[in-house]
C-alpha cells in the first residue's frame, strides 16, 4: 500500500489519556523559567537531572497510564480491585522508570498523582469536569492497597516529621492545591492574556505559595518551605510572570531556592496534575468520541 493512502490510527480512550498525561509531563519539564526547578535553562537545585531525562522518563511511562486507564474501563467502578490493580500497575511503571533513568527518582511522586488522576478520568469519560475527575481520584486514594509495601518514602517521612500533608492526603482530598489553585490561576492568568506559557508559570506559583512541598521540607526545612511560599506569593504580587517586576521577583526566588538547595518538586508534580485536567475539560468531545 502506498504510503499517502494510509489512513491514521483511531485511538482508544485509555491510549488517548496516556497520551495526555505523558505530554503534561513533558510540557512541566520543559516550562521555563521554573525555579530552581529542571527546565529549558539547566538543572535547577538537581545534580542528577536534565530535561532529556525527565523527558525519557515521562515517554517511559506511557505504558502504565494506558494499562491504568485499561483497568478503569474492565472494572467500571471505583472499589479495592481497582485500586489494587492500578497499585500494581503503578508499581511496575515506577521500575521501567528506575530502568530508564538508572534509578534516578524522576517521577514518583506524578505516577501516583497523575496515574489515579488517568484512572478517574478513563471510570466516566462523558464526565470530564475537573473537580469529577479529581473526586473520583480521591475516592480511589483513599482504599488501602493490601499489596503495597510500607516503607516510607522521603515525603511521607518529612510529612510526618513537619505535620505537614504528603502527596497522598493532597490526593485523598480530592487535589485541593490543583483545584482551588493551580486551575483558577491558570485560567485568570489566560484570561488576562498573559500568553501560555507565563500562565502555567503562574499556575506553578499559585501551588507553591501555599504547598507544604515535601521535597522542599526534605532539602531545607522549614526555611526553604517558607522561602518559596513567601516568593511565589511575592512574584504573583508583582504581577506575576508576564510582568516585568513579576520576571525580577522570579529570578530572585530562583537564586535563592538554589542557594538553598530547595527544589519544589511535588509542585512540579501538582503543576503536570494540572496540565493534564485542563487538557481533559478542554477536550471533552474528542475524549468521550475514543470510548
Amino acid at each position: 500500500m502506498h504510503a499517502f493512502n494510509l489512513q491514521p490510527k483511531t485511538l482508544t480512550l485509555a491510549e488517548r489519556l496516556a497520551d495526555m498525561a505523558v505530554d503534561a509531563l513533558i510540557d512541566e519539564a520543559g516550562l521555563s523559567p521554573k525555579p530552581a526547578l529542571v527546565d529549558r535553562r539547566g538543572n535547577g537545585a538537581h545534580t542528577d537531572l536534565h530535561l532529556g531525562l525527565m523527558h525519557a522518563s515521562a515517554l517511559s511511562l506511557w505504558p502504565a497510564f494506558k494499562e491504568m486507564a485499561e483497568a478503569a474501563i474492565a472494572f467500571g467502578e471505583v472499589g479495592l480491585p481497582l485500586r489494587e490493580a492500578i497499585g500494581q500497575i503503578g508499581r511496575d511503571g515506577e521500575q521501567e522508570m528506575l530502568a530508564t533513568t538508572h534509578d534516578v527518582n524522576t517521577h514518583r511522586g506524578a505516577i501516583w498523582a497523575l496515574g489515579l488522576l488517568v484512572t478517574g478520568a478513563a471510570l466516566e469519560p462523558q464526565s470530564s469536569d475537573a473537580s469529577a475527575v479529581a473526586l473520583r481520584a480521591a475516592r480511589l486514594s483513599l482504599l488501602d492497597d493490601r499489596y503495597a509495601p510500607r516503607p516510607l518514602s522521603h515525603g511521607a517521612q518529612v510529612a510526618q516529621r513537619y505535620g505537614a500533608r504528603g502527596a497522598r492526603e493532597e490526593a485523598q482530598l480530592g487535589f485541593p492545591a490543583v483545584i482551588q489553585r493551580a486551575l483558577p490561576q491558570l485560567k485568570r492568568s489566560r484570561a488576562a492574556g498573559h500568553g501560555e506559557q507565563s500562565a502555567r508559570l503562574d499556575a506553578l506559583l499559585a501551588i507553591m505559595t501555599q504547598l507544604a512541598d515535601t521535597c522542599v521540607l526534605y532539602r531545607a526545612g522549614e526555611q526553604g518551605l517558607h522561602t518559596m511560599q513567601l516568593g511565589a506569593q511575592a512574584v504573583l504580587d508583582a504581577g506575576g510572570s508576564a510582568s516585568l517586576a513579576g520576571r525580577r521577583r522570579l529570578h530572585e526566588l530562583d537564586q535563592q531556592l538554589i542557594a538553598l538547595n530547595a527544589s519544589p518538586g511535588g509542585a512540579a508534580d501538582l503543576l503536570a496534575a494540572c496540565l493534564f485536567i485542563d487538557r481533559i475539560e478542554s477536550c471533552d468531545g474528542v475524549i468521550q468520541g475514543a470510548f
